[in-house]
């Protein structure tokens, strides 16, 4: 039978919950345990798939299309662990399931209630990974928010009434609060927790850890005045302080011997985890013996949470080239306008190793993430353009090398002479917004003896989607002469997915999102070697300089 441990946390949002459960995920992973991990969001909306990303960050698609809240792709990162759609629920969902059975007439004619219908679903939807997986041992559950919110009431009254159908040895509760640090006094303060504590148990749950995020040393003093007023040993009180990066935070909490007495709790037997690989791994993220530096070419950069598996792909691509990865925020926007000339775009990317293009939608930015794979194809800077990043190479080379003046996209410019890229046919005629892109893995064929193959070193893969528009057939010829090659194919070999440009040093782009499979232990091959041309260009530039300076 499965255990269950459930996350929540208060006083204020974003304070790392997700980090939280996928470092215990990691955990007892090591320990040899298996492991699944989901997110309970109590917005209404049935998935984030509609959000913009400046109010929710990215949207993280899996392997079977769902589209779910970011911290799936911790999950994912930490536990190297394919997700599903039973792994992320929302309150929009939950609604959603009971409203089409109340319409079906299951409920026999009963009034559909809060208490028990809602939490009933909620509680089926705790056991569902278990069900499907009688061999899983531990289920993690994050309920998003914040203790205290009206939205979240349901799934904690849920989660109350789980934890007291089962034996106390089934489940744990782990609660994360803030303890803020008060300059003026020169202290930490306890108080925030301690009504974030009392808010939890009035709901009727006695959390069993508590993690304490806080910027300072959390003293020993201070731990025992929180388990004194929490109504907790002070073993279970764990420190939870700020950290160079989230990739130390399984250290960090097994060094407090969290999963141990997490473990112990369940009445789970296991063996003591190694992880002299993770300690390797994160040595080389927090002292890597050289840096480069990578544009990112956005349209989102006011929230860096939009790009967060970006982000992540990198800080994985620089292990194996012993590099750290410092990425560098340009607002797409930025590289508009008439006085945008060759001397202010080469001022702008100056000390630049590489130049990536990601995704987005809409016309909002587009001439200048064009201006930035001009300048990269021009200048010989390694590229490598994500989804948008694909389809404004196919414009700008279009306009500049295959002599289509007026190349465009469809979704931007419907009345394009030239639309080298154009809407998906499955797409026309679809309304509605949400769920309906061509989403999750699909597999691509590669050609041999091309750039992709060389990353990928095999012949066909599988890579995961989100998007409308494609690369418009009708000009594959003509991009072919102008010197492109398709290197990635559906395998019917309708659908491009990898364009090339061969007579530059490295310049590749593709249709699909590799950043989503990317994890710390297998970086994404594209990544890898985009990281490795960038860490090529900037020894070049080293060596011309060099030179420069001999002369």
């Amino acid at each position: 039978m499965a255990k269950f441990v459930f996350v929540t946390g208060g006083v204020v949002s974003a304070l790392g919950k997700g980090i939280a459960c996928a470092s215990l995920g990691n955990l007892l992973k090591a320990r040899g345990l298996k492991v699944v991990l989901q997110k309970f969001d109590p917005y209404l909306n049935v998935d984030p798939g509609t959000m913009s990303p400046f109010q929710h960050g990215e949207v993280f698609v899996l392997e079977d299309g769902a589209e779910c809240d970011l911290d799936l792709g911790h999950y994912e990162r930490f536990t190297d662990i394919d997700l599903s759609q039973i792994n992320n629920l929302t309150s929009g969902r939950v609604y959603e399931t009971i409203l089409a059975k109340e319409r079906k007439g299951e409920y026999l004619g009963r009034t559909v209630q809060v208490i028990p219908h809602v939490t009933d679903e909620i509680k089926r939807r705790i056991m569902l990974p278990a069900k499907e997986d009688p061999e899983v041992d531990v289920v993690i559950t994050e309920i998003g928010g914040t203790v205290g919110d009206i939205e979240s009431l349901p799934f904690l009254e849920a989660i109350r009434q789980f934890r007291l159908e089962r034996p106390p040895a089934d489940s744990v509760s782990v609660h994360l609060t803030l303890v803020p640090y008060i300059a003026a006094a020169g202290e930490i303060k306890t108080k925030p927790t301690q009504h974030s504590v009392r808010e939890l148990r009035s709901i009727g749950i006695q959390p069993d850890f508590l993690w304490c995020r806080t910027t300072q040393l959390l003293e020993e003093e201070a731990r025992r005045k929180i388990g004194l007023f929490c109504n907790l040993p002070v073993g279970h009180v764990f420190d939870g302080r700020d950290v160079e990066s989230i990739y130390q935070v399984p250290l960090n909490l097994h060094e407090q011997n969290f999963d141990r007495l997490v473990c112990e709790h369940l009445q789970l037997e296991t063996n003591e985890p190694d992880l002299s690989p993770w300690r390797e791994m994160v040595g080389m993220i927090l002292s890597p013996p050289a840096t480069v530096k990578i544009a990112v070419v956005g349209k989102y950069i006011e929230l860096k949470d939009a790009y967060k598996s970006i982000i992540e792909a990198f800080i994985h691509a620089g292990i194996p080239n012993r590099v750290g990865v410092e990425q560098v925020w340009i607002d797409s926007e930025s590289l508009e306008g008439d006085d945008i000339g060759d001397h202010q775009m080469a001022e702008i990317f100056a000390g630049i190793h590489g130049i990536l293009v990601p995704g987005g939608f809409g016309e909002r930015g587009i001439p200048g993430k064009i201006n930035a794979v001009r300048y990269a194809r021009e200048n010989g800077v390694p590229f490598f353009g994500i989804c948008l990043g694909l389809q404004c190479a196919m414009i700008e080379i279009g306009r500049d090398v295959a002599g289509l003046e007026k190349a465009g996209s469809s979704e931007f410019d419907p009345a394009s002479p030239h639309p080298v890229i154009h809407l998906m046919e499955k797409q026309k005629g679809i309304t509605n917004l949400g769920g309906t892109m061509r989403l999750g893995g699909y597999p691509c064929r590669l050609a041999p003896d091309t750039l992709a193959a060389r990353c990928y070193r095999q012949e066909e893969i599988s890579e995961r989607h989100r998007h409308r528009y494609e690369v418009n057939n009708d000009y594959r010829e003509r991009f072919a002469k102008a010197g492109v090659v398709f290197s990635g194919t559906s395998p019917d070999g309708q659908l491009v997915e990898i364009i090339e440009y061969p007579e530059h040093p490295f310049f590749i782009a593709v249709q699909f999102h590799p950043e989503l499979k990317s994890r710390p232990g297998r970086p994404h091959p594209l990544f890898r070697d985009f990281v490795a041309a960038a860490l090529v260009h900037r020894e070049q530039g080293i060596c011309a300089e060099t030179r420069k300076g001999s002369a």
